[in-house]
């Protein structure tokens, strides 16, 4: 079987909707087991039961001919008919109508059945006309006579209004139960939500609530808070005061430098000094990340364009390609220091192996894309998810994270995305030629 028409594709992906299935299902068949139980046994039964009992009066009404004279005086048989509350007429020329009944007259099937079987010479019975009653024509010796009789001798008073009855009763019930498996499921959306917000570095107050598994899957979480906020807080200290420690020696390293004669080994020095000095920079910004900073609504459009401009002034060729019509309109909710960081990092990396570099901006239904590329010669599929892990420096023509860096570039980058619920994608750039870095954010 295909995997696109299996069951499961079709059922509910909440919690809720699996919850309210479990619930409904088991009820709706036992509803729809008891109902056809009851038309088939008890409901057909009785319908069979009461018109057995007709069918024996109505032969016994219209077999009261008189053997003498081999008539059948409609006088001697209303006497008989009156007192069994039945109406008996002749008509030479009876509307043929043949035996019929409404679609949802549960009973007409079993009583047409049993009278067919029983009351000789029955050429049709009515019982759609009028639904209170029970028309015959049976026809005896040439004669037709119309019979009519009320339908409630016939079947059960109103039994469809049990079936209904007990119909509303479950819709009820499962609506009932619908509500209390809303309030169950409310603290388990809560603390989902609450884990998204913490994902994304937002600061979250939580407090659990519910059964007991999801009271305890609540603390859980929120020892886990402490714990990640705490390591948080221990490498940021470790870091800041490491390189906060390191920049005072490089500071009197740089200034001794400068008071030496000026020679090739003196320029060695320095660049192996801003060297230094740009990876305990990279540190700090890996250490600060985004912690601290809220969440604002802000054009994505005016947004990019400051940072464009900021790399045309120091000579970087960029340009700026929006790709959907709608995309220069779009706001999206973001940290502006950290996104600002993270693309101006990818503008950074493009400018190191590309003399162009494009950037563009794409929109769907869910997500906002920051798509950079450049005409560098890109980085091997099977290193692109090494390339993003911190510390890491690739061994390649093409290295994002070589150079003056400690290889943390692409870290912060992924970093700042994840912390947004989003995340950076590697790729191969179709225009360029060279790497495509793709920040997709949800909206």
């Amino acid at each position: 079987m295909s995997q696109k028409y299996l069951p499961k594709n079709y059922l509910p992906k909440s919690l809720l909707g699996r919850s309210i299935l479990i619930l409904a299902i088991p009820i709706l068949l036992i509803q729809a087991i008891i109902t056809v139980i009851f038309i088939d046994r008890l409901y057909g039964d009785v319908t069979i039961s009461k018109t057995t009992d007709i069918a024996r009066e109505l032969n016994f009404i219209l077999d009261s001919k008189i053997i003498e004279n081999d008539s059948y005086p409609l006088k001697y048989i209303h006497e008989k008919a009156q007192p069994l509350a039945i109406t008996v007429t002749i008509d030479a020329d009876p509307k043929e109508i043949k035996f019929t009944h409404a679609f949802f007259d549960i009973s007409g099937r079993y009583l047409i059945k049993a009278l067919k079987s029983q009351v000789v010479g029955l050429k049709s019975i009515d019982l759609k006309t009028d639904e209170t009653k029970l028309n015959l024509v049976v026809n005896r010796d040439e004669i037709n006579f119309v019979i009519s009789l009320s339908r409630r001798r016939a079947t059960a008073e109103n039994p469809h209004q049990l079936l209904v009855a007990g119909f509303l009763a479950s819709c009820l019930f499962i609506g009932i139960a619908v509500l209390f498996l809303k309030n169950q499921v409310r603290p388990i959306r809560l603390l989902a939500k609450s884990a998204e917000s913490f994902g994304k570095g937002e600061k979250i107050t939580f407090s659990p609530s519910g059964a007991t598994e999801v009271r305890q899957a609540g603390h859980a979480f929120i020892s886990m808070q402490a714990r990640i906020e705490r390591h948080l807080e221990q490498r940021t200290a470790m870091l800041s005061g490491v390189s906060h420690d390191l920049r005072t020696p490089l500071t009197r390293m740089k200034l001794s430098l400068s008071l030496m004669d000026s020679d090739e080994q003196v320029k060695d020095l320095h660049g192996d000094v801003n060297e230094m000095e740009d990876i305990v920079n990279e540190f700090l910004a890996f250490s600060r990340g985004d912690s601290g900073e809220e969440f604002t609504l802000i054009d994505a459009k005016k947004f990019i364009k400051p940072l464009i401009k900021e790399r045309k002034r120091l000579n970087h060729t960029v340009i700026l390609n929006l790709d959907n019509i709608g995309a220069d309109k779009i706001k999206f909710k973001c940290k502006a220091l950290a996104m600002s960081r993270a693309i101006n990092n990818l503008l950074s990396n493009a400018e190191k192996y590309s003399n162009e570099t494009l950037i563009r901006i794409t929109v769907n239904k869910n997500t906002i894309s920051f798509i950079v590329e450049d005409s560098g010669k890109g980085i091997p599929k099977n290193l692109r998810q090494k390339a993003i892990k911190p510390f890491e420096r690739l061994d390649t023509s093409r290295n994002q994270n070589e150079g003056s860096s400690a290889g943390l570039g692409l870290a912060i980058v992924s970093d700042i995305a994840r912390s947004h619920g989003g995340k950076l994608i590697l790729g191969h750039s179709n225009n360029l030629g060279g790497l495509k870095a793709e920040i997709q954010i949800p909206l």
